[in-house]
């Protein structure tokens, strides 16, 4: 049998894989990224890239590529709700600042649509331009033993039908569960395991507008006295399309579906189609009891599981990745502490319980609506329904479709963060405001035309200094450098931004999370390097 070594072996080559793998290859950690089918996508999934998202993809260089290789930049973002295309609209939900180009007040990156159809193989380029990172396809995992110094798995290359070891510091599992790698180390997905079950069609309509008097939209949930049980999603802003229908029956029989019969009632009209795939789904609210154990590690789909009402999924899973990242990076290279890695549970499983638990929300509340028999009918009965109801999916929808807060505005709290006691910010769901509290997301402002502080951020840690004296922040660098942890000082001359930040020294991590701040370096600086890197 042959053997092999890396540093990180990861399992899974979705988005979450391909992820961490191109954050590792970023930082220049060797890794091999392993996944069991050839990489051909043939049906549409995760579709949503939000703010967050796509400053990590700045980071890494792909904004732009992600930006146009979704839907056209002109392409309409909003949401409609409506009893038939060329029936009645109930409610419109517009989405100014998703989509385009040129960034915003809070992000230098606005959210985009990008189905994984077309992610995935940038992702993929983006792993594979790294000469540190192995991107393996039709490599089955089978099993893995662990050890107090690192991981030996077994994985079966189903193209030469060859078994082989790999050894590996660390093992991550990216797989979405199908490994079994969580079950072997006893760990449990905790919540409902099925929610309710749906079948996706995959279709081509090349002249869906054609008849539509309804607005141009990226989604349209269709409205029946029966409920809101039919979708259809944009996937390309041109004749892609996914028609979502609810119901076990469905789900249990796709090959009965009539496809012709449900587009003639949602359109109003026969149209002109192709079908490319079908997939059933379960709608989940999971989040595993533990992120990990010894030198393995979940991430994604294996950590968590969720509708994707809110477009959660992917995102909360880009998080671990970015979060992960580092951590394991700082471990391999030398400076990380002894309990850096016990931090990646204690931040990251919080914001999958907050946001499984949104997405879960958001979908009963479209299912369990109750909807006025004469909804589709024409004179005074019918729009009086369609206004009250209309009036109501504004009120509790657009928190779904807006979703800034969750996006931008979650805080860690661990033992890596410094906490100094200054109040909380407001957490809402559709807004956030901005703050560099420890444990936030260190706020975007505007250094240049192009240039935000983000862009700052990434490789190690870095000291933000707004003080004319850089006495205390040579201090604090001293202190850095003499414990091998990479630093890098920004002095910064404008009052607006120091002003957003509120104190004159902010170090942030390589996450761009905000580890302390103060008006001064610390007594013990030395206590604070080591407390920021696990020890």
């Amino acid at each position: 049998m042959n053997e092999s070594n890396t540093q990180v072996l990861i399992i899974g080559a979705g988005p979450v894989g391909l992820a961490l793998a191109s954050d590792l290859g970023w930082r220049g950690i060797t890794c091999t990224i392993v996944e069991q089918g050839d990489g051909t996508i043939d049906h549409p999934r995760a579709n949503a890239e939000n703010a967050r998202t796509m400053e990590f993809f700045r980071r890494w260089g792909i904004a732009d590529r992600v930006r146009t290789s979704g839907t056209p930049e002109d392409f309409t973002q909003s949401v409609v709700y409506a009893t038939a295309l060329n029936g009645y609209e109930v409610a419109h939900i517009d989405r100014p600042g998703h989509g385009g180009r040129g960034g915003s007040a809070i992000s230098p990156e606005r959210p985009q649509r990008c189905n994984q159809l077309f992610l995935d193989p940038i992702l993929r380029d983006l792993a594979r331009s790294f000469p540190s990172v192995t991107l393996r396809h039709s490599v089955e995992f089978e099993s893995f033993v662990s050890a107090p110094a690192g991981v030996t798995a077994i994985l079966h290359d189903l193209d030469a039908d060859k078994r082989e070891s790999v050894h590996a510091p660390y093992l991550i599992d990216a797989g979405g569960g199908r490994s079994g790698i969580g079950k072997a180390l006893g760990i449990e997905l905790e919540g409902p395991p099925a929610i309710e079950y749906n079948l996706n069609i995959f279709v081509r309509i090349p002249n869906l507008w054609a008849n539509a008097r309804v607005h141009q939209a990226a989604m349209y949930f269709f409205v029946e006295p029966a409920g809101i049980w039919r979708t259809l999603v944009d996937i390309d802003g041109d004749s892609l399309w996914r028609l979502g229908l609810r119901g076990k029956p469905y789900f249990d029989h796709p090959e009965s579906v009539d496809v012709a019969a449900h587009l003639r009632a949602l359109i109003g009209t026969d149209v002109s189609f192709e079908e490319i795939s079908r997939r059933g789904w379960v709608a989940r609210d999971l989040v595993a009891d533990s992120y990990g154990s010894g030198r393995i590690f979940v991430a994604g789909d294996a950590a968590h599981q969720n509708t994707p009402s809110g477009g959660f999924g992917m995102n909360t899973g880009l998080g671990d990745a970015v979060d992960l990242g580092w951590k394991l990076a700082a471990m391999l290279d030398g400076w990380g502490g002894a309990h850096l890695l016990d931090t990646y549970e204690t931040e990251r499983r919080p914001v999958a319980q907050r946001n499984v638990r949104q997405a879960t929300d958001n979908f009963i509340r479209d299912r369990r609506r109750e909807i006025d028999p004469a909804i589709g009918e024409p004179g005074p009965d019918g729009e009086k329904a369609r206004a009250l109801l209309g009036e109501r999916l504004h009120a509790t929808q657009s928190r779904q479709y807006r979703t800034d807060g969750t996006a931008l505005g979650y805080r860690y709290r661990s033992p890596i963060i410094i906490d100094d006691g200054t109040p909380l910010p407001v957490d809402t769901i559709e807004t956030y405001t901005p703050s560099a509290r420890p444990g936030g997301r260190a706020p975007h402002a505007w250094l240049s035309e192009k240039e935000s502080t983000l862009d700052l951020f990434g490789r190690g840690f870095t000291l933000l200094n707004f003080d004319r004296d850089s006495s205390e922040s040579a201090r604090i660098a001293s202190a850095f450098a003499g414990a091998g942890v990479p630093l890098r000082t920004h002095a910064i001359g404008n009052a607006e931004i120091a002003q957003l930040y509120e104190q004159k020294l902010v170090l942030v991590r390589p996450d761009g999370h905000v580890a302390w701040r103060g008006a001064k370096a610390p007594d013990d600086i030395g206590a604070m390097v080591d407390r920021v890197r696990g020890i």
